[in-house]
């Protein structure tokens, strides 16, 4: 099985490279993984004491940049590498300040990983929630170099637990430990004859409480809002903008709307603002006019959705009615702000529990979102009790990343 794993990897690799010529993403994907090893070697020396990060798009770094940002107060010396598998993340956070290195991490080959392990030499290894490669894992196992898995994930549907799954169950074996999210990724870890994981809870929570103490302000979010309340639709897909767009329209004059959509592409944008018949203005359009007369501010930009949460009477995070299902529900929660989201929820284990504390309200169709938009907006008993439970949800949560330290070696 372990040569099939192999011989997927290298005609994966040969079909990137054709798809490359195609999209713009892949070639990204492709493009950015030639200069790795030239990039390790220039600022790599067989001196440096290293510790190594490997997440797999944005979501996973910002999951483990708690981690991440500990690790360098606790080792100074040592130079920090960040690895990323896709574009979405590594081009987004490829100048971030934490790392001393941030590259792509090549394919999954023996060759790839070999080379890439004795240039970077790491003393400690992190893997961000999931992502098991193989012949990664293999090598780190085979240097006896100590890897640990961090806000960890295990489900019944993943490769382990499979009948056909034993060359992936082998592999575990390189963890030095499992720091796993919850009881239930605990038991199935151990199911698998392994002791040698703790239940750490999710390091999203201590990132975004760490949020609160930073500074969110927005001027121009200020002088759009204009003291009324703003509902915040943060990545919003086309099938959340279809429902969100027929409430827009009919909404009250005194309620207000950023949007700031998942895709930005500007035929997406076009197509978002043509479905809105309110004032409508782009974050691109901004300069020079009052904000404080248009209804509607649609964000054509990234990078902004945490602060603008900040502002929010409510917020509705999208994704959930398609595949994977919703975005993050954390940044919001975090400002005490009740949340609605879609019915495609039941893969993201803090999205249930706040569903369950009844945080978030779930819709699943026009008339649903506007019962639950229309009762936070006029009942401020039921809204205040929304908001302290997201609230709360948080500061009961955070932690993860204070355990985690206390038990690496």
């Amino acid at each position: 099985m372990l040569f099939l794993y192999n011989l997927v990897i290298h005609v994966a690799g040969f079909f990137l490279r054709i798809i490359a010529l195609f999209s713009p993403k892949i070639k990204l994907f492709v493009e950015g993984r030639k200069n790795v090893f030239s990039t390790l070697e220039e600022k790599i020396k067989p001196e440096d004491k290293t510790i190594w990060f490997h997440s797999a798009s944005l979501g996973e770094y910002e999951q483990g940049l708690p981690v991440i940002e500990k690790i360098k107060e606790k080792y100074p010396s040592h130079k920090i590498i960040v690895t990323f598998f896709s574009p979405s993340g590594y081009e987004v956070r490829k100048n971030n300040t934490v790392a001393d290195v941030t590259i792509y991490l090549p394919l999954d080959t023996k060759e790839n990983a070999k080379k890439f392990i004795k240039l970077v030499h790491p003393e400690l290894v992190f893997f961000i929630k999931y992502e098991f490669w193989l012949n990664y894992l293999k090598e780190l196992e085979t240097n006896k170099t100590l890897t640990y898995l961090i806000s960890g994930i295990f489900r019944d549907n993943q490769m382990f637990f499979k009948w056909y799954g034993g060359f992936y169950r082998k592999a575990l074996k390189a963890f030095t430990y499992f720091f796993v999210q919850n009881e239930k990724s605990k038991q199935k870890v151990e199911s698998l004859g392994f002791n040698n994981v703790i239940v750490s809870g999710d390091t999203r929570f201590d990132r975004v409480n760490a949020i609160l103490e930073r500074d969110n302000r927005l001027d121009f979010i200020e002088k759009f809002k204009n003291e009324k309340p703003v509902i915040v639709i943060g990545s919003s897909w086309p099938k959340d903008e279809a429902i969100l767009a027929e409430y827009i329209n009919q909404a009250s004059e005194n309620t207000k709307f950023i949007i700031a959509p998942h895709n930005i592409k500007a035929e997406q944008i076009a197509n978002l603002k043509s479905q809105i018949t309110k004032s409508t203005i782009l974050y691109s359009e901004k300069e020079n006019k009052d904000l404080s007369i248009y209804n509607v501010l649609i964000v054509d930009t990234v990078g902004l959705l945490t602060k603008i949460y900040s502002y929010g009477t409510i917020a509705y995070v999208g994704g959930g009615f398609g595949n994977p299902g919703i975005h993050n529900i954390l940044e919001p929660a975090t400002f005490g702000i009740p949340i609605v989201i879609g019915p495609n929820y039941e893969n993201f284990a803090e999205a249930i529990a706040l569903v369950d504390l009844k945080g978030c309200s779930v819709i699943t169709n026009s008339g649903e979102l506007k019962n639950a938009f229309d009762k936070l907006l006029s009942d401020h008993a039921f809204f205040t009790d929304k908001s302290e439970i997201c609230r709360s949800f948080i500061q009961n949560n955070k932690g993860a990343t204070e355990t985690i330290m206390k038990n690496i070696r």
